[in-house]
């Protein structure tokens, strides 16, 4: 499905971002493929679902048809945290805010839950940023995922002791 090309960053007023549902999964299992070029983020979403660990999966919708989609999944931790992974959104429609909407409406949920102490990510700085996201926020907690692009988004104001580990839910570690 293509919008006009209008050059506009900002999401169609039609878009509507709402919870996955059962018959959502074979357009989201598409539309992962097409945003990550293959079958390993969408084996992933399948697997976390299957395993239990998916907390948060939403899907943004333009004229009923599935055009992006992003979850949250517990992770490993002593802490009551989630990854961010994966996000995606029709390779047609990128660059449209419909990530950025995605995003928005998944920290909503996680704010709003009120449990949850930090969600980690790995992805572009200059993106997640926005969000809240910071490299410093993840640098405390030991994983094998550090670096550059592993942020966190600390829901607490209390202190992390160093060194903390941090995995995410087994179904990552199908992925190479």
């Amino acid at each position: 499905m293509d919008l006009p090309k209008d050059n506009s960053r900002t999401a169609p007023e039609r878009l509507i971002v709402r919870e996955e549902r059962p018959d959502d999964h074979d357009p989201v299992d598409a539309i992962v493929r097409a945003a990550f070029g293959g079958a390993g983020e969408a084996d992933l979403v399948r697997a976390l679902r299957a395993d239990g660990d998916a907390e948060i999966a939403l899907v943004a919708t333009l004229d009923d048809n599935v055009v992006g989609h992003i979850m949250l999944s517990r992770m490993r931790s002593e802490i009551a945290a989630l990854g961010l992974a994966p996000l995606s959104v029709s390779p047609s429609l990128e660059r449209r805010g419909i990530g950025s909407r995605l995003v928005e409406a998944a920290l909503e949920k996680v704010r709003a839950a009120g449990t949850w102490q930090a969600v980690f990510l790995l992805g572009d700085p200059s993106y997640y940023r926005r969000f809240g996201f910071s490299r410093d926020a993840a640098r405390p907690f030991k994983s094998r995922y550090q670096s550059p692009h592993f942020m966190a988004l600390l829901l607490t104001e209390q202190p992390v002791p160093a060194d903390l580990p941090i995995e995410y839910a087994p179904a990552f570690d199908a992925l190479t």
